[in-house]
């Protein structure tokens, strides 16, 4: 479980949230600038709250009073981000052995070949990045991500980026990966009608502040505030 608690001043406005998640998916949602991506920066150790505590499974990643603050690297969470960030050098099957090699963890065929058919990117394993629809990108970028065995995947926004095909094409995989994988994720997005599809637990966002946290009727609430 993640425990979040802290607080950001930004140059325009302070992103400051509190909340909990468990397993399966918790929609961070709310418009564009609503301090999504910078908490789950935070989360990831990428950017340094001002001030707070964040815990997951008992172990403290951040914490403002006791001056604790755990690397990136050393936090274990998974991070998919908008534009996948392949290495365009590396073969498929090279990006998805990368990341499990920067972590120091023994090769592992099954698990590999596990997630390889679980996103279904075995014919692509020879390709290079530049070779590969955007959909495939992302399928190959959350391949690498599992590989190092992540206890939190983080994925911001990761449809942004695709044209109305290409997020057809990806959501039955992020539902699949949602039943299969068994990690508890973190999905960024102002779009509801990705959330309805992935997730089970909704955080409302507005204005760098938590306006609601709960099931998904609260983007059905959202929605009518907008009407």
């Amino acid at each position: 479980m993640l425990s979040f608690d802290a607080e950001k001043k930004l140059s325009d406005f302070t992103v400051t949230a509190k909340f909990e998640t468990g397993a399966g998916v918790t929609a961070l949602f709310g418009p564009s600038g609503a301090g999504k991506t910078t908490i789950v920066n935070m989360i990831a150790g990428l950017v340094a709250p001002d001030r707070g505590r964040i815990e997951i499974d008992g172990a403290l990643l951040f914490d403002s009073a006791a001056k604790l603050n755990v690397p990136p690297h050393r936090r274990r969470i998974g991070y998919v981000f908008q534009d996948g960030r392949l290495f365009p050098h590396l073969s498929v099957a090279q990006n998805l052995d990368y990341g499990r090699w920067m972590r120091g963890l023994p090769r592992d065929d099954a698990e590999r070949d596990h997630v390889v058919a679980m996103l279904g990117i075995g014919h692509l394993l020879n390709r290079r990045p530049g070779k590969l629809s955007g959909g495939e990108r992302q399928r190959v970028a959350i391949g690498r991500t599992l590989l190092t065995q992540p206890r939190l995947l983080l994925l911001d926004e990761p449809l942004a980026s695709l044209d109305a095909a290409r997020k057809v094409e990806i959501l039955p995989y992020l539902e699949r990966l949602r039943d299969e994988a068994e990690i508890p994720m973190i999905y960024v997005s102002h779009q509801a009608s990705e959330i309805r599809r992935i997730a089970s637990r909704v955080v409302r966002l507005d204005s760098g502040r938590v306006t609601g946290i709960g099931s998904l009727e609260l983007i059905d609430a959202a929605e009518t505030m907008l009407a």
